[in-house]
């Protein structure tokens, strides 16, 4: 190649880097090979329904499947990213990977049963009761210690912490059968939320439903901010309707904010001016009727 159309070359290759650097062409389509993605494993199941098996037909034919090329037309900004998908891809190695995470599952996993007071019932009865009974013996090895089918390998759970919560304000723990009973020798009393809980929790979390009130209103250009004030008032109501009504905890803070924000989520497109300030007086003025009325707050808040 003469050294003049080099010369050209290599300008022109340095002219395309600068584009691309500063983002000019990120919406211009290109062609890339993007290789095939493999089918979905085929899983079988005993007659039991308990024993998973995991069958990969890619590695029973390789290349068969997921082993093809294929060309896409797609703007440069997405084969960017799929590009760095692919190579991503080829750095890991995925066995490593499985073993590792069956490695740490197995000597410091944590599985959290929730909900467990709907499982209690002792044997004897029938309906419902038998069919709770037999989840609790279901269980029952599970929690004991045995080895698990996953589609990633053999799990041990002998050294897996289980920690198992429940209302049990109609069933009690001496409903559950005795060898479960058994699996769980610590148990706690969490106690109520109270009003700085509920501050916390409306203030704290990444997704804290002040915040997400307050990014919804902002899709249609109107600005809150809600007042210290507001914040312990919001939190106070809370409180004192779990306290006299039945207590469901911080899912109480929902009802209760959506209460107040009902009236400017309502009028947020026409609302003027578009920067509202939520302080203690306002949220009174939006439950007082509620507050007031004891059937009402029943059943609203």
């Amino acid at each position: 190649m003469p050294e003049e159309e080099y010369q050209n070359l290599f300008e022109t290759r340095e002219k395309f880097r600068r584009q691309l650097r500063d983002g000019l062409l990120e919406d211009r389509i290109v062609e890339i090979d993007v290789k095939e993605h493999p089918a979905a494993p085929m899983e079988i199941f005993s007659n039991s329904g308990m024993e998973e098996i995991g069958m990969q037909i890619q590695e029973i034919l390789p290349g068969f499947m997921g082993g093809k090329t294929k060309r896409r037309k797609v703007k440069v900004h997405e084969a960017r990213e799929i590009l760095l998908d692919e190579e991503e891809k080829r750095l890991v190695d995925m066995d490593q990977v499985s073993r590792l995470a069956i490695e740490r599952v197995e000597h410091s996993g944590i599985v959290f049963l929730d909900e467990l007071d709907k499982i209690a019932g002792r044997e004897g009865g029938h309906g419902p009761e038998v069919s709770r009974e037999g989840v609790q013996r279901d269980l029952l090895p599970i929690v004991e210690g045995t080895t698990v089918h996953t589609r990633y390998g053999l799990v041990k759970t002998d050294h897996v912490l289980f920690i198992g919560a429940g209302a049990f304000n109609v069933a009690k723990p001496a409903d559950l059968i005795p060898e479960l009973q058994g699996r769980f020798p610590i148990r706690v009393e969490l106690t109520s939320l109270n009003k700085d809980d509920f501050v916390r929790i409306l203030t704290e979390p990444e997704n804290a439903l002040l915040k997400q009130y307050a990014a919804l209103l902002q899709t249609e250009g109107v600005q809150v901010e809600f007042r210290p004030d507001a914040i312990d008032e919001i939190a106070q109501i809370a409180e004192d309707v779990n306290r006299e009504a039945e207590d469901i905890g911080a899912r109480r803070l929902h009802t209760v904010m959506e209460k107040v924000m009902e009236e400017i989520s309502f009028k947020a497109p026409d609302i003027t001016p578009k920067k509202f300030s939520i302080d203690r007086p306002y949220v009174q003025s939006q439950l007082k009727d509620i507050l007031k009325n004891q059937d009402l707050r029943r059943f609203i808040l």
